[in-house]
């Protein structure tokens, strides 16, 4: 719990009304009720701004008005909203422990105040800092280094040599460090190419559910600080991505490519390999990305939704384009030639 004045000061917004109401949860605005406090960030829910029986509300000042309660006047919103969660909802944090069911090898550097849960295997010449918590049935692979307050959820597998920054946040079932996908063609069969390389993640970032990160083939996968993967990546060898960038669920990344600064890719996009994406690119959900992106801007790709009626006669016509292509170019010479 607490006070609308506590949190104003704490988080630097003006506080109208009363600074002794006390918060103890969020909500949205339609289902907050006493003690809570909700947020507007988009214009669209301002009509329930008269009905909400939050106990406050975080808002704009242009929104102040429609607003009948206590209210935390931001210019952003969503991001004070994060804030005051946060606040009301501290990560838990374990004291420096080891479950006895954790194996570790005789090399491993392991600071007294991190905590490891039960069925964990931690190999040789591993390095863990203070206040890293990692959770059940996690593998730490030999010569890995995981700087402090980092934190890793259920069984994430974590391979040699890998490097992780401070407090980065690692979700269940996230791999780190796999073989890259390198083979090389040997008279209709294939031969592995070793993957000797490694991975690099920086310090504050975030890996979704399931993610996968190929480590490098001779130089290193490198994630750098503040990136934000979601759930269900796949991050081929020796990819790098800029500082802050966020990618959502489901994209795939091929190898050897370079992603800039502060980028934010959609759901589902695939990205082919050795391409060059430059800093503040936008690209939007279900796009391919087949060329160098040298521009910052945002992009698009892929066919909107459409009725199965509509989208079969565009999907047929989308076949005679370079047929009426031709057929133009020819008209288009005949009339120059009269």
């Amino acid at each position: 719990m607490i006070s609308l004045g506590e949190l104003a000061s704490q988080l630097d917004v003006e506080l109208v009304g009363e600074a002794s109401c006390n918060i103890t949860a969020v909500a949205t605005l339609q289902t907050a009720g006493p003690g809570q406090i909700s947020f507007l960030a988009n214009s669209r829910y301002r009509r329930y701004l008269t009905s909400t029986e939050a106990s406050a509300v975080i808002l704009r000042t242009e929104d102040r008005d429609a607003c009948l309660g206590n209210a935390l006047v931001s210019t952003n919103p969503y991001l004070t909203y994060a804030r005051v969660a946060t606040l009301l909802n501290p990560v838990a944090r374990l004291a420096g422990s080891i479950h006895p069911s954790v194996v570790i090898e005789p090399t491993a550097e392991i600071d007294p105040d991190a905590a490891i849960a039960a069925n964990c295997y931690i190999a040789a010449d591993v390095s863990i800092g203070a206040g890293v918590q990692i959770g059940p049935g996690c593998v730490i692979g030999k010569g890995v280094c995981i700087a402090a307050d980092s934190r890793l959820a259920a069984n994430v597998s974590v391979a040699d040599g890998v490097e992780i920054g401070q407090r980065v946040l690692i979700h269940p079932g996230v791999v780190i460090g796999s073989d890259g996908f390198g083979f090389a063609p040997d008279q209709g069969q294939w031969f592995k190419v070793p993957q000797l390389g490694s991975v690099i993640i920086g310090d504050d970032v975030e890996i979704g559910a399931n993610t996968t990160i190929d480590r490098g083939a001779l130089e290193n996968t490198v994630i750098e600080e503040g990136v934000k993967l979601d759930n269900q990546l796949q991050i081929a060898h020796n990819v790098r991505i800029g500082a802050h960038t966020a990618i959502a669920g489901a994209t795939a990344i091929a190898g050897s490519t370079t992603i800039g600064k502060r980028c934010q890719i959609g759901g589902a996009v695939g990205i082919v390999g050795h391409l060059t994406i430059v800093d503040d690119v936008h690209i939007t959900a279900m796009s391919l990305v087949t060329g160098n992106i040298t521009q910052s801007g945002l992009y698009s790709s892929g066919t909107p939704l459409a009725g199965n009626r509509e989208w079969r006669k565009n999907a047929a016509r989308f076949g005679q384009l370079d047929g009426m292509a031709r057929r133009l170019r020819a008209l288009e010479k005949q009339l120059k030639e009269k």
